[in-house]
């Protein structure tokens, strides 16, 4: 037993809710996600703190009334954007002045003004190009508030008088308080490396430093079990040789497993979480029209892939992910300050993480057209009609997009021009029947 070793039988059900609390929520406050997380958290901090260095590299750090796991990161993910309380990811600015925002609150005192947090965000921010802050324009105020709501959701800041929605409606007229948590916005803030001795984004990444045999054996272990619970599915084919070995060993369903609750499924392509108990924020297949018709789209694509009766689809291989990373690494790279960059310090390299087996026989995957797609959609919202809203019936062309985009973040799909590869996952829903309640007529 190498992980909760000291928990007992008794105990380990609570235990391992919190190992995935953390893994869902990796910043905890008195108020986020909710009242009951810290005191979870607490219970058992001296084990999990021990079990997530050793498990997954991951640091635990408990100050105040906050706890905080640093994370080690093997790859940028885009799938996680920090979004507005209604739903909408943030765009760069809104990211820019969240950053700010946590600047000035770590130079204030126990409270502040949304005013006079908004004057200093404009200062900092007009001195930046292609930025700037402006009271008196709309979206700019609606920015800074959305980058305020994202602070006060997690504890950072709270009300204690006025509104946020008065002053974002007029500056002038209106006005919020509130309190400063400085050990929320300490721990929000918590990087690695020093910013600005940095080239590239990618030296965040985690990389294994050591020539020792067993340091690089241990650090593969990690980079195997944070693969598993960071993402949907980990396909063989997309992590280095001695990650995929631990992948396909023994010990880290048993690990895993011991950690979390959960079970590990495994099978010729690689390996998936069975999400049982929501930890991810989003579950799929899930509840609402999008997860529905993604559903439902998966099965068409499926049986659309083995069909004998129909024209062979054509396969193709899949873009190549290390391509894909430094591309993102660029994008990130390319908002970089140019007097951050350091002289002599070139860019460094996005860390391999592409295909895992260097060989002739890539593996290809059915490609399914957009033609088709869109097809395939109508046809959903014809046969199950009362099952989606007017909206989706208006605008079939969105509910194909967001439920391409949602089988894509789960790893089902590739989109690629002209249409999406369909991957491996998207087997397990060949077989799905759907079931529509019928509604009641009085």
């Amino acid at each position: 037993m190498r992980f909760a070793a000291d928990i007992s039988e008794l105990e380990l059900g609570d235990y391992q809710r919190a190992v995935r609390l953390l893994l869902r929520s990796p910043l905890i406050t008195a108020a986020w996600p909710d009242e009951r997380a810290l005191p979870r958290i607490r219970r058992f901090s001296a084990q999990l703190r021990q079990d997530f260095s050793a498990a997954f590299g991951y640091r635990l750090e408990l100050h105040g009334s906050t706890a905080r796991l640093v994370r080690a990161l093997d790859t940028l993910d885009p799938q996680r954007p920090a979004v507005t309380r209604t739903g909408r990811p943030f765009d760069r600015r809104r990211y820019a002045y969240l950053c700010l925002a946590l600047a000035v609150l770590g130079r204030a005192g126990i409270q502040i003004t949304l005013s006079e947090l908004a004057d200093a965000v404009a200062s900092d921010a007009n001195r930046i190009t292609g930025l700037g802050f402006d009271a008196d324009a709309g979206p700019d105020r609606r920015a800074l508030v959305d980058a305020v709501g994202w602070l006060e959701e997690r504890g950072a800041l709270r009300l204690t008088d006025g509104s946020t929605a008065s002053w974002a409606g007029d500056p002038g007229v209106g006005e919020a308080l509130y309190d400063i948590a400085r050990d929320v916005t300490l721990a929000l803030f918590r990087p690695a490396r020093v910013l600005q001795h940095l080239g590239s984004v990618t030296e965040l990444l985690e990389r294994s430093m050591s020539d020792s045999g067993n340091a690089e054996r241990r650090a593969a272990a990690q980079a195997a079990r944070r693969a598993v619970v960071d993402s949907p599915v980990v396909y063989y084919a997309d992590v280095p040789p001695d990650v995929v070995n631990h992948l396909r060993g023994p010990a880290l369903p048993a690990d895993i497993h011991r950690l979390t609750g959960l079970r590990v499924e495994r099978r010729a392509e690689g390996v998936l979480l069975v999400d049982t108990s929501r930890l991810s924020v989003e579950q799929f297949p899930g509840t609402g029209s999008v997860a529905q018709a993604a559903v439902l789209l998966a099965t068409a694509m499926a049986d659309r892939a083995i069909d004998p009766d129909r024209r062979r689809v054509r396969r193709m291989a899949a873009p190549d992910r290390a391509a894909g990373q430094a591309a993102l690494a660029g994008q990130v790279d390319a908002g970089l300050p140019a007097p951050v960059r350091m002289d002599g310090d070139p860019p460094a390299t996005s860390p391999e993480h592409g295909r895992g087996h260097e060989s002739d026989d890539v593996a290809r995957h059915p490609f399914i057209t957009d033609s088709f797609l869109t097809e395939t959609v109508v046809d959903i919202l014809d046969r199950y009609g009362s099952a989606f809203g007017a909206a989706w019936h208006a605008e079939p062309d969105r509910l194909r997009t967001e439920a391409v985009a949602l089988l894509a973040r789960f790893g089902a799909v590739t989109p690629v021009p002209g249409g999406v590869l369909v991957l491996p996952l998207t087997g397990r829903y060949r077989n799905t029947v759907a079931h529509v309640r019928q509604r009641a007529l009085f």
